[in-house]
């Protein structure tokens, strides 16, 4: 690998990191204003997206014009790629934060419902994959990567605790649908983005082992 293309890949798991990291931020914060009832915090959150949206933009032009002009073979190929992929997961996870955010927002404005619901749990699960999966990237470490991915059960099982809960909130408390089905997205939404961390942690191992190992969940198990 010439040294040009080592300082542009050098530069592109720079970039990464700072757009996971911003991810991260926001998706703690959209945590946060559901748990705090902070409509402003909520906010907030929303006018941080289009950072995070011009981010990703910024990091494909880039990939796209070492691809261009290096012209990269083998795993310097393979990394170029699974930057671009996970470039595009983060985009959504932010997406997703969004959504949580909006539906803070909206139950900032209603009577709280005293249920059991630990979505900062969640989210820190989930936050935890997305460090640990651009950790993997950037040391270049399969086992990391290969933790991350058994991880999401943790995830998905909190979700279906959730699901129940909210279920039986429903049962008993009918006139508070609107706020419930709210609620229940939350938790689908913190899910969908621990799936998105998984993604990232599968092109990590792509990237280093040249290995496909999307649906092989014995991997995981």
């Amino acid at each position: 690998m010439s040294k040009h293309i080592r300082r542009e890949i050098a530069a592109l798991k720079k970039e990464i990191l700072g757009l996971g990291a911003a991810v991260e931020e926001i998706l703690y914060k959209a945590v946060k204003s559901l748990e705090e009832r902070d409509k402003a915090l909520s906010e907030q959150v929303l006018e941080e997206d289009s950072a995070i949206d011009q981010m990703e933009v910024e990091i494909e032009e880039d990939c796209l014009k070492v691809l261009a002009l290096h012209q990269p073979v083998a795993i310097d190929l393979r990394l170029i790629i699974s930057i671009l992929k996970i470039n595009n997961d983060l985009e959504r996870v932010g997406d997703l934060a969004v959504n949580i955010a909006e539906r803070s927002a909206f139950l900032a404005t209603r009577e709280k419902i005293d249920i059991p619901l630990d979505f900062m749990k969640m989210a820190d699960i989930s936050r935890d994959m997305l460090k640990k999966s651009l950790d993997a990237l950037v040391t270049e470490d399969p086992k990391i990567a290969h933790d991350v991915c058994g991880m999401d059960d943790e995830v998905d099982a909190i979700n279906r605790e959730m699901y129940m809960t909210i279920q039986e909130g429903i049962r008993s408390n009918p006139a508070r649908l609107e706020s419930l089905i709210h609620l229940l997205s939350v938790s689908r939404h913190l899910e969908r983005i621990a799936d998105l961390a998984t993604n990232v942690a599968e092109d990590v191992i792509y990237m280093i082992e040249g290995e496909i190992v999307r649906h092989k969940v014995e991997k995981y198990m």
